[in-house]
């Protein structure tokens, strides 16, 4: 059973409902194609992370960005 743990940035930026749907249904296919996984036991799970939970170079992402 594969599992697949995806993670994006969340807020104003996350992806929408449709997005994640093409997500799970791409990863889902590709594992199939690649892999030879079933589809019906391969886990995707999207995850969406604070950009304040998480930084690069010493800085957060909010950070990052705002000095863009």
């Amino acid at each position: 059973m594969p599992y697949v743990n995806i993670k994006v940035t969340g807020g104003k930026e996350a992806p929408s409902t449709e997005q994640k749907a093409e997500l799970i249904k791409g990863v889902t296919e590709l594992l199939f194609r690649v892999l030879n996984k079933n589809p019906q036991t391969t886990v995707v799970v999207i995850d969406e992370i604070n950009m304040d939970n998480y930084g690069m170079g010493g800085e957060s992402i909010t950070v990052l960005r705002q000095k863009k």
